[in-house]
């Protein structure tokens, strides 16, 4: 999130008016829900860990125990479970989205 002056970007009349309510202080104005994205999407995280969890689940199925594929990804055995849990639970509903 960057910072703008508001001086820069909005009319006199408006500055006034908000000054009303917030004189000298810091405003955060909420994104339209329309341009809003969901976590992780902006910056790829959101993939990442999907093409991970997605790694985890095939080398469970290929044999890696749990506490293997702990150590790998430097995660605890219960988030491995979760993963391979969310993965199975999938299943039926068609998708694998994780984190």
């Amino acid at each position: 999130m960057s910072y703008v002056n508001a001086e820069e970007v909005l009319p006199e009349g408006l500055i006034r008016e908000i000054q009303k309510y917030v004189d000298g202080k810091v405003l955060y104005i909420p994104r339209k829900t329309e341009n809003s994205v969901a976590w992780g999407e902006k910056n790829g995280t959101r993939d990442r860990l999907a093409k991970r969890n997605k790694e985890i689940v095939g080398r469970f199925y290929s044999g890696k125990s749990i506490a293997e594929l702990g150590k790998m990804y430097y995660l605890s055995e219960k988030r491995i479970q979760g993963i391979i849990h969310e993965y199975e639970s999938s299943k039926n509903t068609g998708g694998f989205d994780n984190e």
